[in-house]
């Protein structure tokens, strides 16, 4: 077993080595613009549309419906605002789910403060949206539906494909964060009515900095950012070949293994999860108990904080984290489990462990060993459980 045993596989993956392997030559070796007209630059414009290729055969679209950008938080930013800005003149409505990734909620604010309105849907205690509650809040002025394909922080994943068909039929554009959701389960973008998707590398073992927006084909978009017509004259910049290659191969990689390594993720998922409910007492499973992310595992323990547990799991060498990687120097608790029923106390005690291909039976097994005894120390120094205790025997007798 390694001597790390990494465990935060929703906050960044490791790149896999066939990755850097093909990304490397376009470092230094084919270092070309693309825009260029030299060979060294039609070599590199080739290699970016294979990237593209790649891309889109994963989800199902067009090679022409993607576009790349620097990550996922860009490509929501570019979704939610492009939109918004395109369809003024059909209204200024927007809705979305009050447990979406910030980089979505954030920039809904941001739209707010410019005169639109935004409704924010509550989801249920396992932190899926109802549809009717989607269908209700629709308005004429409607313009834009954008809900997650896969939470980050719980795993739960959404009824995408009715959510799409009845944007469809209600004539509305519907965007969906599928970050945490490519390359971990199956996406059809035609079969499930999408109409733009995010995603980005780094979450399905490719390289930082480089994402995608899927825009189907006749929607109007504007421009997130401006100067240059790469990307077909729809987002500027010089491309980021090397991460362009990286993340074409990544997918590709991924969405041949995508059953096989789903199963197995599926398997260590449940071991951990059933191993820790009954091995810990005053501890419960956030999020849906089966549909949800094959790895994902976010669990919340009664009267200790969240983040003395990774403190003390990383002493023992092991990665994870309390919440989403975004909001991690934030001390206020988890808007996802406050959205999910939990009061403030027992969204603080909250532990997520997400697994990824380089994740082993034998690290699982190193976890569900290590963790009993973490909690019972924290526990044994803990002011709310020892009146936890005292209250308890006090009833019993």
């Amino acid at each position: 077993m390694n001597d790390v045993v990494y465990f935060d596989n929703a906050a960044t993956t490791r790149v896999r080595n066939e990755v850097v392997e093909a990304m490397t030559k376009y470092f230094s070796e084919s270092y070309g613009n693309p825009s260029s007209v030299y060979k060294i630059a039609q070599t590199n414009k080739n290699a970016v549309e294979k990237g593209r290729e790649q891309v889109a055969k994963a989800i199902n679209a067009e090679k022409n419906e993607i576009y790349f950008t620097a990550g996922g938080s860009e490509a929501d930013n570019w979704a939610i605002k492009g939109i918004a800005e395109s369809y003024l003149d059909k209204g200024k409505h927007i809705i979305t789910l009050s447990i979406e990734h910030h980089a979505v909620l954030h920039t809904c604010e941001y739209l707010e403060s410019k005169g639109f309105e935004v409704t924010y849907l509550p989801v249920d205690k396992f932190g899926i949206v109802e549809l009717e509650k989607i269908k209700n809040a629709i308005r004429k002025d409607t313009i834009l539906i954008s809900v997650m394909f896969a939470n980050n922080e719980i795993g739960s994943i959404q009824p995408i494909k009715e959510i799409g068909a009845l944007a469809k039929e209600k004539g509305i554009i519907f965007h969906t964060d599928a970050v945490q959701a490519v390359g971990h389960i199956p996406i059809d973008v035609k079969e499930m009515n999408i109409d733009l998707l995010s995603m980005s590398a780094h979450k399905f073992y490719g390289p930082k900095g480089i994402g995608a927006l899927y825009i189907k084909k006749g929607i109007k978009i504007k421009p997130l950012i401006h100067g240059g017509a790469q990307e077909r004259n729809r987002r500027a910049g010089t491309e980021n070949v090397p991460g362009i290659v990286g993340m074409g191969v990544a997918i590709e990689l991924i969405t041949n293994e995508l059953d096989k390594e789903a199963k197995r993720l599926s398997f260590l998922r449940d071991k951990l999860i059933d191993s820790i409910l009954s091995d810990i007492p005053h501890s419960r499973l956030n999020g849906d108990r089966k549909n949800r992310l094959p790895g994902n595992v976010n669990i919340s323990f009664e009267f200790i904080e969240g983040e003395s547990i990774l403190l003390m799991l990383d002493m023992k060498g092991i990665c994870a984290s309390s919440g989403s990687a975004c909001t991690s120097g934030s001390l206020d608790p988890s808007h996802v489990l406050l959205a999910i029923g939990l009061p403030h106390e027992k969204a603080h005690g909250s532990l997520r462990l997400t697994l990824g291909m380089f994740n082993t039976e034998e690290e699982v097994d190193y976890i569900i060993k290590e963790l009993p005894s973490i909690v019972k120390r924290l526990r044994d120094m803990s002011p709310l459980y020892e009146d936890f205790v005292k209250n308890k025997q006090i009833v019993t007798e």
